[in-house]
């Protein structure tokens, strides 16, 4: 029934301009999402970051950009669910045409520029939540702050008694000089600043796992920085990776010259190699999220295999649908039960296969 309905509404979506699509998306999630989150196998449970998740198939930030499906992503099956990117005030993004859906490639481009309500309204929504699984916040910068790090404080600070851990944006490519945050000396001050935020609520609000999303573009040189600051400050994790601004020049659809970060399959190889290359300079110091090109059991399992502890899906759904949550924990759950072995002991078989792969293969 599923994958009936899947295909019906698919097919509806795909009829409409991607923004309107999306919109209309999550007004029918809304609407479908009744009865309780289906039970999880539970060989399929994960430990990470103090947390302990059902599954470990998440909802990536930027589906639901203003926590309107907060309780409701659970009813699907996923493990987790991610809002945002929130930034303290409201702001329209960018000017309309701003999404792109490129079929040829099962690809999306986005220029969305952090379009959101702002922190007051995402706050009143997720102050009314049933708390029926675990929530992550992403939260961000407004375009035209003259103080971002102090933006990312007040996130973490006004969501500090709703969130199950934070996620610091600073890898989309849509807000001008935002990825400069990824820089030795404003990460450490970003960094320094946020967890010393954090700290000082837990006795408030209990300690909250924060986690830095970063850029597929970073070269290794930066990435070693970027870890390297990473566990000395002692955040709790990654999320690899947001999407690039690079085109592959495989590229089919002919929408592959808008501007904006490229999201979907041709983004699997590249974000990969630097989740595997991000695991083995972590060195098992804190877990990782593997996002990016994720539309398959198969890519989801490899995902694991390159370094990942937790997975999380966006544009896979724009094709694949919401039946591919399902397929994905099935087919882990025959992995499992298959091998005899634990989901923990597939992190990171392959990380170091992926790191011999050429670049210029990817």
């Amino acid at each position: 029934m599923m994958a009936v309905a899947d295909r019906l509404v698919g097919s509806v979506l795909r009829a409409l301009d991607p923004e309107t699509a999306h919109t209309t998306a999550l007004r029918l999630m809304r609407m479908a999402a009744f009865g309780t989150p289906p039970i999880d196998d539970p060989a399929l449970a994960v430990e990470a970051f103090g947390l302990r998740f059902p599954n470990p198939v998440g909802l990536a930030a930027g589906f639901d950009k203003n926590a309107s499906l907060a309780d409701a992503a659970f009813r699907f099956g996923f493990g987790f669910t991610e809002v945002g990117t929130l930034t303290p005030r409201p702001q329209p993004g960018n000017p309309r045409p701003r999404v792109f859906r490129l079929a040829k490639d099962h690809a999306v481009i986005n220029r969305y520029g952090f379009n959101n309500d702002g922190h007051e309204a995402a706050s009143r929504r997720l102050v009314r939540r049933q708390r029926s699984g675990i929530l992550g916040v992403n939260v961000g910068a407004n375009k035209e702050s003259s103080d971002r790090v102090a933006d990312y404080m007040a996130g973490v600070t006004r969501f500090a008694a709703v969130a199950d851990f934070f996620t610091l944006n600073v890898s989309s490519p849509n807000t001008p000089g935002l990825r400069d945050l990824q820089g030795l000396q404003a990460l450490d001050d970003l960094l320094a600043r946020t967890l010393a935020t954090r700290d000082s609520l837990v006795q408030r609000h209990g300690r909250k796992p924060l986690l830095l999303k970063i850029a597929p573009d970073l070269d290794l040189t930066a990435l070693d920085d970027l870890v390297g600051v990473a566990r000395r400050r002692g955040i709790d994790g990654l999320i690899v990776s947001n999407t690039t601004v690079n085109r592959p020049a495989r590229l089919q659809s002919r929408e592959g010259v808008e501007t904006g970060g490229l999201s979907g399959r041709p983004l699997f190889d590249p974000s990969t190699r630097l989740l595997a290359e991000s695991f083995i300079r972590v060195d098992g110091q804190f877990p990782l999220i593997g996002v990016g090109g994720i539309d398959s059991p198969s890519t989801a399992l490899a995902k694991i295999r390159a370094g990942a502890t937790l997975l999380q899906l966006y544009s896979g759904l724009v094709f694949q649908g919401l039946g591919l949550v399902g397929r994905i924990k099935q087919d882990l759950s025959r992995c499992v039960a298959g091998s005899r072995k634990s989901l923990s002991s597939q992190i990171g078989v392959d990380a170091h296969d992926w790191t011999r792969r050429p670049a210029a293969d990817l």
